[in-house]
């Protein structure tokens, strides 16, 4: 056997699996796609999926927790920084503002612009971020409460996050449907709904950097306590971070802020729906919501994968994998890894223990994962505590997106408040 013929030959998937495809977008249009990933995991935990998307090389995909480990803590092995983190590849011209981004660096530079970063995030911020999370959630509810029904993706979920977004970048509040337009046309790009073309992509990106620039010049003759002038404060090693670099955070921000915990909201809503004993957990005993909050951030995983690009010949369970090809980790696959998670299609707002990959783990673990804690504890503490008897109307309408989990929109009733 030729040696190229033994490199295809470990592209050939077993019999249970052929020709199964995870990049396919219409699949996600109606639910996310357990039942593939639990073949995957069980006959073909590497495994070589063709197509890559608009004409792109396929890409090795990763579906068992401990694959998912082991990539993401090895970042000499895999980067970010090669390729980026999507499975689609990026033309020449825009790779240089996509490594801008602190998601797609590398150690060393990783590490630098982190330590600036989490100086925003820290755990004493977030707690005095608390109370103001508290009332900006109780108006939200004050709002639909008394109407008996609402969708609860525009009227609840999308509304927290975005007010708390504003407020920490110091963006003004009426300006907050910027950050969700933005959002959506950067994330929404399979979706009819939002569908944008490269070019459009990177018109809004350099919208965001023109309103990122704008607020950084205000900051730097009026510094505040808003994120933004937190990190333009910040050194390591005697060096600031420049202004490039701060347009590349606000626009990371402005959608990894957005979208994943709106649709985490929506989705764990859903879920409970679906398994309606768990919502009545929640209505009994309230003090589960620590737990219920990690189960919902398990079940939902609103970033379904996270794309590497091989920097060398490895292997990833005795399976070759080559210098420049593409290995996406699907952290939605490994939270339901059976050999980590008993019974994991059984949503348990009290599970224990509950390791889930939602926030990454290693070089990439989310800075932000403390205040999404919060605004989802938060807002499900005051929907469980005053909307009740909630009911799900319809169907909820989901995104066309084999990236984000997302929910564009769910009716749901409750009994209105006197």
């Amino acid at each position: 056997m030729s040696t190229s013929t033994s490199l295809e030959a470990r592209k050939v998937p077993p019999a249970a699996v052929a020709g199964l495809d995870l990049y396919d977008c219409d699949q996600y249009v109606v639910a996310p796609p357990h039942e593939k990933l639990a073949k995957l995991r069980e006959h073909a935990p590497v495994y070589w999926n063709p197509a890559g998307g608009r004409g792109a090389p396929g890409f090795w995909a990763c579906t068992r927790y401990e694959d998912v480990v082991h990539i993401s803590t090895h970042p000499n092995l895999f980067s970010s920084w090669k390729g980026g983190t999507n499975i689609e590849d990026y033309d020449e011209e825009d790779l240089p503002a996509m490594r801008a981004m602190m998601l797609t660096m590398d150690p060393p530079e990783h590490s630098r612009y982190r330590k600036i970063i989490s100086k925003g995030f820290t755990p004493r911020m977030v707690r005095e971020l608390e109370p103001n999370v508290r009332r900006v959630t109780r108006e939200i509810v004050d709002k639909v409460a008394g109407k008996g029904r609402c969708d609860f993706v525009a009227d609840l979920a999308v509304e927290l996050p975005l007010q708390v977004l504003a407020e920490l970048l110091g963006v003004p509040l009426e300006d907050r449907q910027k950050l969700f337009d933005w959002s959506n046309c950067m994330i929404g790009f399979d979706d009819p709904e939002f569908r944008t073309s490269m070019e459009q992509g990177r018109m809004t990106a350099m919208e965001i950097w023109g309103y990122a620039n704008e607020l950084i010049e205000k900051r730097q003759e009026n510094p505040g306590s808003d994120l933004i002038s937190v990190v333009m404060r910040g050194e390591v090693d005697g060096e600031r971070i420049s202004v490039a670099e701060m347009d590349a955070f606000f626009l990371l921000l402005t959608v990894a802020g957005n979208e994943t915990t709106r649709n985490l909201i929506s989705g764990a809503m859903h879920a409970l729906f679906q398994h309606p004993d768990q919502l009545a957990r929640l209505y009994a005993d309230p003090s589960l919501m620590p737990t219920a909050v990690e189960e919902f951030l398990r079940w939902v995983t609103p970033v379904m994968y996270f794309r590497r690009t091989a920097m060398e010949d490895t292997e990833i369970r005795g399976v070759p994998i080559k210098a420049g090809e593409k290995v996406a980790m699907y952290h939605l696959s490994a939270n339901f890894d059976e050999r980590v998670f008993p019974d994991p299609f059984k949503l348990d707002v009290g599970r224990q223990p509950n390791e889930h990959l939602t926030f990454g783990i290693g070089e990439h673990y989310c800075m932000g994962a403390h205040l999404a804690r919060l605004e989802i504890q938060v807002l499900f503490e005051e929907v469980i505590g005053r909307l009740k008897n909630l009911k799900l109307e319809s169907e909820p309408r989901r995104l066309r997106s084999n990236f984000i989990n997302g929910v564009k929109e769910m009716q749901v009733s409750f009994t209105a408040e006197r």
